[in-house]
């Protein structure tokens, strides 16, 4: 038996900013990185809220946010009293956010806190996610967190708000979200609702992705992907993900290399070890994963007469998706040495057999398949 909950209420589109006006009389605190504050966005959160809200902005997150920082902030929320969370900035800032959410309610028995995200990139759909991934920077360890405690009350999708995000960055975030719908489908605990999800959103990617890369200022580009972001965010929330995230997670943090981008990086790899892919022609038997793979290449209207084909297909798409906006193919590319990985790759792969989005991928993986995968990585 499966239990499916959709718990945010969405506020999508432009104008959507508009709904915090109809939030009065709370102790807002608002958890934020420093470029929203330098960048003037933080404003757009402040002028929309009513005036008999008092506010105390956190901005002291970091990319991949650390323990540390989490801490500090449930020691500010406890401090001021907070009775409404608001989350604006990327990944990083929701996923704090909602670290210290679930620790409020842990160590000061604080359950009864709203939250509201609001993603200003179109990438983690962590605004509709029971998970948070946070840094233990001294390991180089990313640790992921799930728990539906911390899910936002409310997300709202404003294409404003991602108009002025970087071409590389549009990339790797957009690259990220294509992997999550992925993963969700071909994972063991897909179901026909995580499926229908992860189909819009692998559509909208490839539709839309170029577009907002090439032109920050189609906001139906950008409306698009923020779309996308979340139904990849709903399909894996309700599927979990696999060994792309696995190994991402542990990768990315050995690495320093942005988490899209490393999932990107990884993609072809995984699919081609979960569908147990060998170049060459004719037909095969055909395990589940590569059935799967091949249904996603019919989804997207690519040759798929048969699921080897449909296979090479779908790997060959992401390829062309990834020349379209620039993304680098290989660890080399990334600047990663030889050396960096020869040194790291053990540990990587412990790591992502240890790492928990690996439960789901539909092919047990060893060890040695994830050094293959990374070797294959470098210099593919």
């Amino acid at each position: 038996m499966d239990k499916l909950s959709i718990k945010a209420d969405l506020y999508m589109g432009q104008g959507a900013m508009d709904r915090l006006s109809e939030w009065r009389d709370k102790r807002v605190f608002i958890v934020t990185d420093p470029f929203m504050i330098k960048s003037g966005m933080i404003d757009r959160v402040i002028d929309r809220l009513d005036s008999s809200n008092e506010q105390y902005i956190f901005s002291n997150i970091v990319p991949d946010p650390p323990i540390e920082v989490v801490t500090e902030g449930v020691e500010a929320l406890g401090s001021f009293n907070t009775d409404l969370i608001i989350a604006i900035g990327g990944g990083s800032a929701i996923d704090a956010a909602k670290a210290m959410k679930l620790f409020a309610q842990k160590l000061l028995g604080r359950r009864d806190i709203p939250f509201i995200a609001i993603p200003t990139t179109s990438g983690t759909g962590s605004e509709v996610t029971s998970f948070s991934v946070i840094s233990d920077k001294q390991k180089n360890i990313k640790y992921p967190l799930v728990s539906d405690d911390m899910l936002p009350q409310e997300a709202i999708l404003d294409p404003e708000l991602v108009q002025s995000v970087p071409d590389f960055i549009t990339a790797d975030t957009g690259m990220d979200v294509l992997t999550h719908a992925i993963e969700a489908y071909v994972s063991i605990k897909a179901n026909d609702i995580s499926d229908a999800l992860a189909e819009k959103a692998m559509k909208l990617v490839f539709a839309y992705l170029p577009r907002a890369y090439k032109d920050g200022n189609d906001l139906e580009a950008r409306e698009k992907m923020h779309n996308a972001s979340c139904l990849a965010g709903m399909a894996f929330n309700i599927a979990s993900l696999g060994l792309n995230h696995g190994i991402a997670h542990v990768a990315g943090a050995k690495f320093k290399i942005a988490h899209g981008r490393m999932n990107a990086v990884l993609l072809p790899h995984v699919i081609e070890f979960n569908a147990d892919y060998k170049p060459g022609y004719g037909k095969e038997d055909s395990n589940r994963a590569a059935i799967r793979y091949a249904e996603i290449a019919k989804i997207l209207g690519l040759s798929a007469p048969h699921a080897k084909s449909g296979v090479r297909s779908l790997i060959q798409a992401i390829k062309q998706l990834q020349k379209q906006v620039n993304m680098p193919q290989t660890l080399r590319e990334c600047g990663v040495e030889q050396a960096l990985l020869e040194e790291m790759r053990e540990s990587i792969a412990e790591g992502a057999l240890k790492d928990g989005c690996t439960e789901t991928n539909p092919r047990v993986p060893a060890a040695e398949d994830v050094l293959r995968i990374l070797n294959k990585m470098f210099q593919f």
